[in-house]
């Protein structure tokens, strides 16, 4: 049986990372003949953007000025990506 993943990797300032991950999971999430690269992303995009909500929001505590600055600049990149808001993408808004 054929090995079905994609392997890609990430290249940051500090370093590279490689990534395999099942092909199907890449078809399932593509739109419009999106490279795995962009479907990737995507799916990072929405992570880190779940995340950032969850500390700011759920978190325990009033959220830090720094904390809420990166969920500021983060939400405003997402609605740049997606052409939409995390909670109009999610449904999810407070």
């Amino acid at each position: 049986m054929a090995d079905n993943t994609v392997e890609l990797t990430l290249s940051g300032p500090d370093g590279d990372d490689e990534l395999t991950l099942p092909a199907p999971l890449i078809d399932m999430f593509s739109e419009n003949d999106e490279s795995a690269a962009e479907v990737v992303g995507d799916l990072a995009m929405i992570n880190a953007a779940q995340q950032i909500h969850a500390a700011t929001a759920h978190g325990q505590g009033e959220p830090s000025e720094e904390l809420e600055a990166v969920e500021s600049l983060l939400m405003s990149q997402f609605e740049e990506r997606f052409g939409q808001t995390f909670g109009e993408m999610t449904g999810h808004q407070h």
